[in-house]
């Protein structure tokens, strides 16, 4: 078979290349080479989370790989059978568990039986989406299309320190279906929860206090923005975290600021009101993120469409990605407020 060329420099040149390059690889049995992996990233090269998405796809499919050491800029990667498990995977550093889990989810949805994954590292870090975000907004759309499938988070991991856990449950999925999300319909509610962990709690309080002044009479007639502080043992920090959570009538959106040493409470607040308010604002069904996390799966089922605010250099990326292991191609278009997404 044909070994499909990529160049991880390409577009937005980050690790996403090469997490949509393994995902696809499983499930085509299509090998693909990748070289300037991450050229684009102030520390080019595969990091820990890349590398250990790299080893647990290989052992996941029983791939032959060539390149797979921190800091390599090139790799290939020939799959064979994707086989259900019971799988542990370790990061060792506080690089993201999501992002990993991510990669190889997809391809358990096509093994012969279930499997279950945990996954040791970073939960909650600034450059990836936290496990809230996949369980409140990912996974439900994923359910949706069919998807039988449980994600759980066991121990929070904040940037630096890392030494979270998750873990997650799926099954063989007969077919997936095909899901359109062209309006988000109408907010019917909205949660601010602010992590804390070796933290002082009066930081939790003036984020949900600050975010409550700049959100409470933005988000419509909900009346008080519902607020939750989650005081973790110090044990799982130092880490803060300020989530967003906007309920619509057809999708969960899920907005995150992290807390730095030095950074004021109400800044935090600010960056999260901020990204709140922006995608409230539109006309999009789906954010900027999630809308990256959504084509994959899209192009797996072959059909469906979503709005988003904002055609990211990542969403285009992943696309261009896609399009080189799968026969489907996505057309991208304005409209009024929002660009759509559709299979074509």
């Amino acid at each position: 078979m044909k070994t499909i060329e990529l160049d991880g420099s390409h577009g937005e040149g980050g690790g996403q290349i090469l997490r949509t390059a393994l995902t696809l690889s499983m499930i085509t049995g299509i090998p693909f080479r990748i070289e300037r992996i991450r050229a684009k990233r102030s520390k080019p090269g595969l990091l820990r989370q890349h590398l250990t998405a790299v080893n647990a796809a290989a052992q996941i499919c029983g791939a032959q790989v060539q390149g797979a050491a921190p800091g390599s800029l090139a790799l290939s990667f020939v799959p064979g059978k994707i086989r259900g498990d019971d799988y542990r995977f370790a990061i060792g550093t506080a690089g993201s568990c999501t992002l990993v889990l991510q990669t190889l989810l997809p391809a358990l949805w096509f093994a012969a039986a279930p499997s279950t994954l945990r996954i040791s590292g970073g939960t909650h870090n600034p450059a990836a989406p936290p496990l809230d975000f996949l369980s409140r907004s990912w996974l439900p759309l994923l359910l949706r299309m069919g998807v039988e499938m449980k994600i759980e988070l066991l121990r929070h991991g904040f940037y630096p320190a890392g030494g979270g856990e998750l873990y997650a449950s799926v099954r063989p999925v007969p077919a997936l279906q095909s899901l359109e999300l062209l309006e988000r319909g109408e907010l019917r509610a909205a949660r601010a929860t602010a992590i804390v962990a070796g933290v002082s709690v009066d930081v939790a309080r003036r984020e949900l206090s600050e975010l409550h002044l700049q959100l409470g009479g933005v988000l419509g007639v909900l009346g008080e923005l519902q607020q939750e502080i989650r005081a973790l043992s110090s044990r799982e920090g130092p880490g803060n975290a300020l989530l967003v959570e906007l309920q619509y009538r057809e999708i969960t959106e899920l907005f995150t600021a992290f807390g730095e040493k030095g950074l004021p409470a109400e800044v935090v607040a600010s960056r999260a009101a901020k990204l709140a308010r922006d995608f409230h604002g539109s006309t999009a069904a789906v954010g900027e993120h999630l809308a990256d996390q959504l084509v994959l799966p899209l192009a797996l089922a072959g059909a469906g469409a979503f709005t988003t605010v904002h055609v990211s250099s990542h969403l285009q990326t992943n696309v261009e990605v896609i399009g080189k292991f799968l026969p489907v191609e996505f057309a991208i278009t304005r409209t009024a407020g929002a660009h759509r997404i559709a299979l074509v």
